[in-house]
């Protein structure tokens, strides 16, 4: 395994497991301060939208390589 190979890898899995922890930390974060239903989904709506920005980002980036 190369390099290059293994950091693309390594960068895929790792990035995913931050985006998954910082949705823990969300959650976290609407269930100790009782944030309540409305609160809890106004959280998420914002951290899902700075996700989704860097995937398009990243999409965007693969399709103008081609």
């Amino acid at each position: 395994m190369s390099e290059a190979v293994f950091s693309q890898l390594a960068m895929s899995v790792l990035l995913t497991a931050l985006i998954g922890w910082m949705g823990f930390i969300v959650w976290d974060l609407a269930k100790k301060s009782q944030a309540g239903k409305f609160g809890t989904i106004a959280l998420f709506t914002v951290l899902g939208a700075g996700v989704l920005g860097f995937i398009v980002k990243t999409v965007l980036v693969e399709i103008m390589q081609i």
